[in-house]
């Protein structure tokens, strides 16, 4: 079964599975632990079959997601989760999300990245007029200068809209919530916010910068 059918039920089923405790079938503090134990194997096998920049990068996504992670939900207060703390599964989920747009990154046409963000634009538009997202704005200029000055803009775009679709399905199932009034800022924010991709954008970034520095190369490659 090819990975990115993998992540995709594993991210479904998974947030399914912890949101409902399994429609109802097991105790609800035990809802997260069959999904923590899955997400934890499956991060396990393919760091086992892994090459060594592979486990590189699996090892980074972990250590720089799960601080982000605390840091918005439990300091800045931007989301909560569904049960207070951040689940386990959530640091593996990312290397799943993180892995699943690099493979739909690859079927991107080399000109596509900034084509791409412009269903979200007058998305962005009302939301600023209604009042109910106007962070959306300055989450977009991320976007954009991530897509024309870093170095995978198809790997951004493709977040953009792979985060979108994974904090729909998770605010909609109710694993976590976010803020509609952004602390310390003063914005506004939908649940979720539209451009929550840029925040997977900042951290694929930052991943890709660390994966460099360990492989000891001088700089990231480059992808239009």
């Amino acid at each position: 079964m090819h990975r990115s059918l993998v992540y995709s039920i594993t991210i479904i089923v998974g947030l399914w599975f912890s949101a409902t405790a399994c429609n109802g079938l097991v105790a609800d503090h035990y809802a997260e632990l069959p999904v923590n134990v899955w997400c934890w194997g499956l991060f396990a096998w393919y760091y086992r079959a892994g090459e060594r920049k592979q486990r590189i990068e699996m090892i980074t996504v972990v250590a720089i997601a799960t601080p982000m992670e605390l840091f918005f939900s439990e300091i800045w207060l931007i989301y909560e989760y569904q049960r207070g703390l951040m689940p386990l599964f959530v640091p593996a989920g990312h290397y799943f999300l993180f892995d699943l747009g690099r493979i739909c990154a690859e079927y991107l046409k080399e000109n596509w990245s900034l084509p791409l963000l412009a269903p979200l634009v007058p998305l962005v538009a009302y939301g600023v007029w209604s009042g109910g997202d106007t962070s959306a704005v300055i989450l977009l200029l991320l976007v954009f200068v991530f897509i024309l000055r870093g170095p995978q803009p198809r790997l951004y775009a493709s977040m953009v809209w792979a985060a979108l679709a994974m904090e729909i399905l998770g605010t909609s199932l109710g694993n976590w919530t976010w803020a509609s009034e952004v602390p310390w800022t003063g914005l506004t924010a939908w649940n979720p916010p539209l451009l929550v991709g840029s925040f997977y954008c900042l951290g694929d970034l930052l991943v890709n910068l660390a994966v460099v520095k360990f492989e000891g190369k001088d700089s990231l490659e480059v992808h239009a």
